[in-house]
């Protein structure tokens, strides 16, 4: 496990755009969390699609917001499967609450209807419970452990398939229920690397804007994103 410094400001969508473009949130101009169009990045899915990579994400609505079409429409929007579109297979949910389970499950059933390249796998409960009781509390810590729960469902079938995984956050979360400053618990998130392809041995610390990169290069992608050092067993 490795921990990471969040870039600033310490919000969602600002921070979404950072890992899957590797932009910070000046360079995106995603300042805040009503910044609400696509990107004017070249993002991982798209950077995939381009180069014949199938792409998939089972996340929140904002996701869809940024990668596919803005605003988002539950309609037309929640279900895809459009190989025009950035991310061509997805469930995505606009409900703070939809269940971190249920997340989990539109992921699998993603992966093994499409046999997607990059999967994107976000649920959002350790948020929306952080918000609601703060980070020092029963609630926000039992979510962390059913996610870990859930998570063990899928994972040791993902490694077998030979799918990279890499588990990590956008921010945390502070005492008072909120974030979006500069307190280390704020900023602070672990960063785990699951696979062959990551070195066990030790190397820099990673930055945010690095970790859609370090994807990149595993999914075998032409492009110009920061990488990280000594992260990957061939690199």
């Amino acid at each position: 496990m490795h921990m990471v410094q969040s870039e600033l400001p310490s919000m969602s969508r600002p921070l979404y755009e950072c890992l899957l473009t590797g932009a910070t949130p000046l360079q995106s101009g995603i300042i805040h969390n009503k910044v609400v169009r696509r990107t004017n990045q070249e993002s991982i899915f798209a950077l995939a699609r381009a180069q014949g990579l199938v792409t998939a994400a089972s996340a929140y609505h904002w996701v869809s917001e940024l990668y596919n079409r803005a605003p988002f429409d539950p309609v037309r929007d929640r279900i895809i499967n459009d190989e025009s579109l950035d991310i061509q297979h997805g469930v995505f949910y606009q409900w703070d609450d939809y269940p971190d389970e249920a997340v989990f499950f539109d992921a699998q059933m993603l992966l093994q209807r499409y046999a997607p390249d990059f999967l994107l796998i976000h649920p959002m409960n350790i948020d929306d419970q952080g918000h609601h009781f703060g980070a020092n509390c029963a609630q926000y810590r039992n979510t962390v452990r059913r996610d870990d729960i859930y998570l063990s469902y899928f994972l040791g079938d993902w490694l077998k398939q030979g799918y990279q995984v890499i588990i990590t956050t956008d921010h945390g979360m502070n005492n008072d229920g909120t974030h979006g400053g500069l307190l280390e618990i704020e900023r602070q998130v672990p960063l785990a690397l699951l696979g062959d392809a990551f070195s066990r041995e030790r190397f820099l610390p990673i930055k945010q804007t690095e970790i859609c990169g370090l994807v990149c290069e595993l999914l075998g992608l032409k492009h110009d994103k920061a990488l990280p050092q000594g992260v990957l067993t061939y690199a």
